[in-house]
């Protein structure tokens, strides 16, 4: 019984190694967040350059629970953040059709209002290195460097830890003009 629990504890510390090993390559905190311009669920183009000077949280998304939860997440920093200078932007990065997009939205415990943008070609995907793990969640300062990320499932933030990031950023010095 004790060589099973340390096989199998090796084997927890091994897998989780190698999934930090795979997820350490998409932690891109230092880096100039990568623009794009994708279309909203409310046919508006929206760039994220068009956040210049706001902090951005932004969240890369798929059809599954786990993004439900975390896009849940989002809604509720969307709710308490208002009146500042932030904006929560979700993507679906998945290449789902808008109406499939919008039928998983309709499953969220409250009704997302914060732009929701579809990705037919799946470029967030690649820009910002998800696809195999999702949810991921970035905050991007004013200037439009990345902050903080949090990779898949694995590692999901409730709001409170969000929130308390955004707050960071907002009373941080400004270093300059923001380079989206």
């Amino acid at each position: 019984m004790k060589r099973l629990i340390i096989s199998c504890t090796v084997v927890f510390i091994l897998l989780g190694t190698s999934i930090s090993g795979l997820t350490a390559g998409f932690f891109k905190v230092g880096e100039t967040a990568p623009n794009f311009t994708l279309t909203s669920l409310a046919g508006e183009p929206t760039s994220l350059e068009s956040f210049r000077g706001k902090v951005v949280v932004l969240g890369l998304f798929h059809i599954c629970k786990p993004c439900l939860i975390q896009g849940s997440n989002l809604q509720k920093v969307h709710e308490l953040t208002q009146g500042k200078n932030v904006a929560v932007v979700g993507v679906n990065s998945s290449g789902d059709s808008k109406g499939d997009v919008i039928d998983f939205l309709k499953t969220f415990p409250s009704t997302v209002t914060y732009p929701y943008l579809t990705d037919p070609e799946q470029m967030t995907d690649k820009l910002f290195g998800g696809g195999r793990f999702i949810p991921n969640v970035y905050i991007i300062d004013q200037q439009g460097v990345i902050q903080w990320q949090r990779v898949g499932n694995f590692n999901m933030a409730g709001h409170e830890i969000i929130l308390n990031e955004v707050d960071k950023m907002l009373t941080a010095p400004s270093t300059g003009s923001p380079t989206l």
